[in-house]
């Protein structure tokens, strides 16, 4: 298998608020292809330790192979990231110096036509990053009530049109079940007018594809939990970094961030959110929409 190539966002920024120190332990909660954790190891001189979660057995097969270098520092884990507790105590590990999230879809996985997390490639309409689960974006589709559906497109995708396009999925599924990313693309553009559709920045099926994808794979309410979790894995300033794509991602960051200051439990060092320069950008066209958040916990509070 040949390694996937890929730049890792705002690494430069994410190596300066965690300060990789010697015998550390580090949590990467979205290892992917390792880009953040290679960079963590290599600037620490392999003199850390990784605990690196995906819930995607492909990423972590990848991963493994760019990291073969680092292997006995490193620490591959398959699961989800709300379970942070669980796989440090599997590790006996009590504390550690940084948690990074880096949330969102991966190239990787956008890339993957099979994956059917793209609209650009004709596939199953699948969407499930961790591929054991039964929930699929074609079963939420063909199932879900037109309220419930409406409902996921307007609250995860803030889609205008979330009414209409669930009601054109509806009618269309009575037909036939739809299946694919090209079949749902379809609907959704008789569902928006083209006069709407045409004046979008981005293609008309983004949000609707956003949405379905969090609610398949419960984002959001993994990410509160995790976060939840992880200021409780801290040690004494121990710090957790999170670089999100979207506004419902950073809305929880923010709020959780605020509300465990107000607790005393951490310190906000990034009091307005850090974006990636415009160098970065032109060469990593990804990193175009992404905000670091980085707060410190403050003392021991286990």
């Amino acid at each position: 298998m040949n390694s996937f190539s890929h730049k890792p966002v705002m690494v430069k920024e994410v190596l300066h608020w965690l300060n990789p120190k010697e015998n550390g332990v580090y949590v990467d909660c979205t290892l992917g292809a390792g880009g953040h954790s290679k960079a963590l190891l290599e600037k620490a001189k392999g003199k850390i330790r990784v605990i690196g979660i995906d819930q995607d057995e492909q990423a972590l097969r990848v991963a493994k192979e760019n990291l073969d270098v680092y292997e006995e520092r490193i620490s591959f884990v398959k699961g989800n990231f709300k379970d942070i507790s669980l796989i440090l105590n599997r590790y006996k590990i009590r504390d550690v110096d940084g948690i990074l999230y880096d949330l969102g879809i991966s190239s990787l996985q956008l890339s993957n036509p099979e994956r059917g997390f793209s609209f650009r490639y004709n596939s199953f309409l699948d969407m499930r990053i961790d591929q054991g689960q039964e929930l699929t974006a074609a079963k939420l589709i063909n199932e879900g009530s037109c309220k419930e559906l409406e409902d996921i497109f307007f609250k995860f995708g803030e889609e205008r049109w979330a009414r209409r396009i669930a009601e054109f999925i509806v009618k269309q599924r009575q037909a036939h079940p739809l299946e694919t990313t090209k079949e749902l693309v379809d609907v959704i553009r008789k569902a928006i007018p083209g006069e709407v559709r045409r004046k979008r920045k981005l293609h008309f099926a983004t949000k609707v594809f956003q949405a379905l994808r969090i609610a398949v794979n419960q984002e959001l309410n993994n990410l509160t939990i995790s976060l939840k979790e992880a200021v409780e894995a801290l040690g004494k300033k121990g710090r957790i970094c999170v670089i999100s794509y979207h506004s419902l991602e950073d809305r929880i960051v923010k709020k959780e961030f605020k509300q465990e200051e107000k607790e005393e439990k951490l310190t906000i060092l990034t009091k307005k959110v850090i974006k990636p320069s415009r160098e970065e950008i032109k060469v990593n066209f990804r990193a175009r929409s992404a905000k670091l958040r980085v707060a410190e916990r403050v003392g021991a509070f286990n």
